[in-house]
């Protein structure tokens, strides 16, 4: 059933977000000033494929081990601390700006890298006003020690340690 729920949102949410509008930012700026980097165009296929792969990995993490979904209304019951969040605080939002730069470099369409813009600056204030705040109430001194050890939009160069993370994951069950 959680599967179901994450599948869900994912269509809908990470669907029309990075797929949808900017294919529609593109038809509609049609007329706007683009650039041609030729063939370079294709190494846009990575940063897109990487997003996606990082959306999956952290929608898996957050459904099999949080017990949630990546949706606010449903999220994970359980602190989430493996995977690629042992690098990053947020990857599945890197993930997401990845995507939307790929699409940048692949159609050379100058609007994305204005809409990737606008979405880190929702990201960031999305996590700084509520899901920090949240995740602080509900994992307390837990979310805390993690927050002051793993970055919130730069990876480490070394993830958090496994040791650190089944103690992280020890003290919130």
């Amino acid at each position: 059933m959680i599967a179901l729920k994450t599948l869900m949102f994912t269509v809908l949410v990470p669907g029309t977000v990075l797929l949808y509008v900017p294919h529609e930012l593109r038809s509609l700026s049609s007329n706007l000033p683009t650039f041609d980097i030729g063939a370079w165009r294709y190494i846009g296929l990575l940063p897109f494929i990487l997003g996606f792969a990082m959306y999956f990995w952290c929608a898996f993490d957050f459904t099999f081990k949080g017990r949630g979904t990546p949706a606010p209304i449903d999220p994970p019951k359980h602190f989430v601390a493996e995977g690629l969040y042992r690098f990053v605080r947020n990857p599945m939002y890197v993930g997401a700006l990845l995507i939307i730069v790929g699409q940048f470099l692949f159609f050379q369409a100058l609007v994305l890298v204005f809409y990737a813009a606008f979405l880190f600056a929702g990201f960031h204030a999305f996590v700084v006003f509520y899901e920090e705040p949240t995740l602080k109430r509900k994992f307390g001194s837990t979310y805390v020690d993690y927050y002051t050890i793993v970055p919130r939009w730069i990876p480490r160069r070394r993830p958090l340690p496994k040791s650190h993370v089944a103690a992280l994951t020890r003290r919130c069950t």
